[in-house]
This record gives structure tokens, C-alpha cells and sequence, in this order.
């Protein structure tokens, strides 16, 4: 060190030279000193290195600070709009009415292969920590969306709901997987062995574990499964699935949704085949216009609301005690309807 740079006096650190050294913001290190807000037993250990480091010592003003709840939660959804998506944001709605929160929304076409979808997801995040949200909810179905929230990890608490774990959030989910095995198996003990399954969009989390859970349970039983033909959940994929596929391939269909299994059924009702007397068929979500299709279909009950309303009640404990909370699954169940029946010949 120069001479002339030894006698200049010291700069005092200031707070936001802690958070530099520790990797997290002023606002983190203000929470850590306040006790109010969420700070992990992690970045705890990083802040206090870097006090102990810097010999931070905080000023009377500073001790003075308060983080004052704003009662608010950021909710960013990903992937596309569906029954699922739109039943868990009235879950979370309805949770947050009665817990005296209010929801800011934001709805981004995450798709991890786009140069530009990790920017539009960190635009959305900035809006929600400019806002002072209390904590962040993300609903996304896409497995790459982790990386794009590092920034908001120890920042804020945050729960997502999807299907796969996270190490550094809290995570709830319906199970897919063992939808698909009771769809399946459904149809397995009608008789059925030749089963065809219309899947969901390959990237997407419940597309793979539907079909991981159709193979399995088909593996079970000792049955071969037929070549996948995939549509985007949409009732017009489906139709278009049914337009080509081979009538005389299955005597069985397991659809990764409800809406899929919808165009289908009037794909091949054009073709002068119906459910069940030519082919049975299960669809995933019972969505409330299930009951009507025409016959009524058996279906996959996915409690989406009800996911919601958990995803909501677990942020809301994080954000109070600052503890992680395990992660919760919801079981599916099967509703029986006209649209499958036991195989008479094969």
C-alpha cells in the first residue's frame, strides 16, 4: 500500500458493501438485522462472515429500520393457458382473499430453448421485488425455470408449484404420475392391453410424467406400449391426433388431459367410431364439462384448485416462521364414467 493511500481515512462499509460480500442485497442484509422477513440459516452464515470481515458496525438510523409487510405475493405463471393453470391461480385466489393478501400476476411463455425467455422471467421477478412483494409464487410446468430464478432465491421467500422437487424452493404438486398410473391400470383391468396414449407437450414436466406413468403400469401388466402421438393439450390436437392414428392399432386410449381426449372422441365419431361400444378412453383433469362429453368421460381428478390454495398457505408460513416447509403432494383419484368399459373381444 502507497504511503500517500495509508494516510487517507478509512472508508466506513456500509451496509450494501455487505450484501456485495456476502452475494445478496441491502434488503437481505436489513432483514437479517431487523428479524423481520425471511432470511435463510445460509445466507445468514454469508452475512455474518462479511460482517466480521468488513467490521461492519450498523448506524442508529439503520438499526431503526423496519421491513414492514406489505401483505402482497407475486405470482408468476409459465406455460400455457389451461384448465390446470387457471384452476390453481383460483385456488391461490381464493386463499389470498381469505388471508387478507393481495396477488400480483404475471404470465410469461417460458420456453427454455428462447434465447429471451430467461429475460422476460427476470423482468417479471424485478417487477415483483420493486413492488415489495412479500414473498413469490411460481406455477410453471417447465423444468429449465429454476435457472432463470437464482436471483430471487435469497431475496425473498418462494414456493413452486410443479412436479419436480427443488432444492431451493419450496415445491407442491399434483401428482401426474400417479394419475397415469390409475388411468392406465383402469383400463388394464377392463381387459384392455392394446392402449394408446395421447401426451402433452414433450418439454413439459406433467407430459413426462404422465407417459412415464403410462409405460410403467403398462410394464406392469406385461403390456407393450403403443407408439406416442403427442398434441399441446389442446381439444384440437387431439382432433388431429384421431384424423391419423390407426383405428385397428388399440382398443384403448389413455389421454393426457380432458380437453385432448374431447377432439379426439370427435375425431373418430367422424370416422364412425364412438366410445365405449368401438374403443374406451380416460382423459386427466375432470374438468367440470367432463360429466357432459359426449358419452361422459372417465377421467383423472387433479385437485388444481386445492393446490393453489396449499402453495398459497406454505408461502404464507415461510414468509412468517422463515423455516422451509415440506413439500406437499396431492393424490389423484379416478371418476368412473360411460366412456370406459371392459373389453368384449380383442
Amino acid at each position: 500500500m502507497s504511503e500517500a493511500r495509508a494516510r487517507q481515512p478509512q472508508t466506513r462499509p456500509k451496509m450494501v458493501d455487505v450484501g456485495r460480500l456476502a452475494g445478496v442485497s441491502a434488503q437481505t442484509v436489513s432483514r437479517f438485522y431487523t428479524g423481520k422477513g425471511y432470511v435463510s440459516a445460509d445466507t445468514r452464515q454469508r452475512i455474518e462472515s462479511a460482517i466480521a470481515e468488513l467490521n461492519y458496525q450498523i448506524n442508529g438510523s439503520a438499526r431503526s429500520l423496519r421491513v414492514n409487510a406489505t401483505r402482497t405475493v407475486g405470482v408468476l405463471t409459465t406455460g400455457p393457458s389451461v384448465y390446470g393453470t387457471w384452476s390453481i391461480v383460483q385456488g391461490l385466489n381464493e386463499a389470498a382473499h381469505d388471508a387478507g393478501y393481495a396477488l400480483f400476476t404475471s404470465w410469461v411463455e417460458f420456453d427454455p430453448g428462447d434465447a429471451n425467455a430467461p429475460r422476460e422471467v427476470h423482468e417479471a421477478l424485478d417487477r415483483f421485488l420493486s413492488a415489495r412483494v412479500d414473498g413469490i409464487l411460481i406455477s410453471s410446468p417447465h423444468p429449465g425455470i429454476e435457472d432463470a430464478l437464482h436471483r430471487v432465491w435469497e431475496t425473498v421467500p418462494v414456493v413452486i408449484l410443479s412436479g419436480r422437487a427443488w432444492p431451493n424452493a419450496d415445491s407442491a404438486a399434483v401428482d401426474s404420475y400417479e394419475a397415469a398410473l390409475l388411468a392406465t391400470r383402469h383400463l388394464i383391468e377392463l381387459g384392455h392391453r392394446r392402449i394408446f396414449h395421447i401426451a402433452g407437450p414433450e418439454p413439459i414436466i406433467e407430459a413426462q410424467d404422465r407417459e412415464r406413468g403410462y409405460r410403467d403400469a403398462l410394464a406392469e401388466a406385461g403390456a407393450t406400449p403403443l407408439p406416442v402421438l403427442r398434441g399441446d393439450w389442446s381439444a384440437q390436437s387431439g382432433y388431429d391426433v384421431g384424423a391419423r392414428v390407426d383405428v385397428g392399432d388399440f382398443t384403448a386410449v389413455f389421454s393426457g388431459n380432458d380437453q385432448m381426449a374431447l377432439g379426439f372422441m370427435n375425431a373418430l365419431r367422424h370416422r364412425g367410431l364412438v366410445a365405449p361400444a368401438d374403443y374406451s378412453i380416460v382423459g386427466v383433469d375432470d374438468m367440470p364439462d367432463a360429466r357432459h362429453f359426449a358419452p361422459p368421460l372417465t377421467s383423472i381428478w387433479m385437485d388444481f384448485v386445492e393446490l393453489g390454495r396449499i402453495g398459497f398457505r406454505m408461502l404464507t408460513e415461510r414468509i412468517t416462521t422463515g423455516e422451509r416447509v415440506p413439500r406437499q403432494v396431492i393424490h389423484p383419484n379416478l371418476v368412473t364414467r360411460q366412456s370406459s368399459a371392459r373389453i368384449t373381444s380383442d
